[in-house]
């Protein structure tokens, strides 16, 4: 039975997804040799449930109203108002055209959403096992490399903006030289990153600058 699990590490919560399918192979990265981490997909549960409770208002309503009429009552005043305002309304008029809008707009997001993966905030991990994936959210990536960067002496403060391929830091410096704390710091956040075993490793951006306020 497939499902997702949370589970609190040092650095903030990481999430353990199981596919139980062995007999599909893993995909092997050529790079690093190591099975190949795609990004985690949302379920889009929201778009789904509102989508199929919109579809199942409106396909109840009009079979209700077939139904009736085969049974001998007349049509329902809106089914009847549809028809003739679709057959006697020409085509380039102004409410067809927004209501075709509005659909292609409609389609276009649902096509979106099913074609890409969501789940933003998750950033996959290396693995060997085929039937786990793992992976950890920016907000705990973000704290691990702002909670390393301050362990570092001469750093007073530092900003960390976490992306997919980048990790961007931004530390203020108050009696050291700021090349050298620079130079220690990229190293120790270097080796930070490591440890989280990113399977895309993001690239680090630094920017250290003195304190203004000496």
């Amino acid at each position: 039975m497939s499902g997702t699990e949370r589970e609190e590490t040092a650095g903030g919560p990481a999430v353990l997804e199981k596919h139980p399918r062995p007999e599909d192979p893993p995909e092997r990265d050529p790079g690093t040799g190591g099975r190949r981490a795609h990004r985690f997909r949302s379920a889009r549960r929201v778009p789904a449930a509102l989508t199929a409770l919109v579809l199942l208002a409106i396909c109840g309503a009009l079979l209700y109203d077939v139904v009736a009429v085969r049974s001998g009552r007349s049509a329902a005043e809106w089914r009847v108002r549809l028809a003739d305002e679709l057959a006697t309304r020409p085509v380039d008029d102004p409410v067809i055209l927004t209501g075709a809008a509005v659909a292609v707009l409609l389609g276009l997001w649902l096509l979106l959403l099913a074609l890409t993966p969501g789940l933003r905030g998750l950033l996959p991990l290396r693995g060997e096992d085929p039937d786990l994936r793992v992976g950890i959210e920016r907000s705990a990536v973000a704290h691990v490399v702002r909670d390393r960067a301050v362990r570092v002496a001469g750093v007073r403060s530092a900003r960390v903006s976490v992306g997919r391929r980048r990790v961007r830091v931004t530390a203020e410096t108050h009696f050291r030289d700021p090349e050298e704390v620079r130079a220690e710091l990229r190293s120790a956040l270097e080796e930070s990153l490591d440890e989280i075993a990113f399977a895309r490793p993001p690239a680090l951006a630094l920017r250290v600058r003195g304190s203004s306020g000496g």
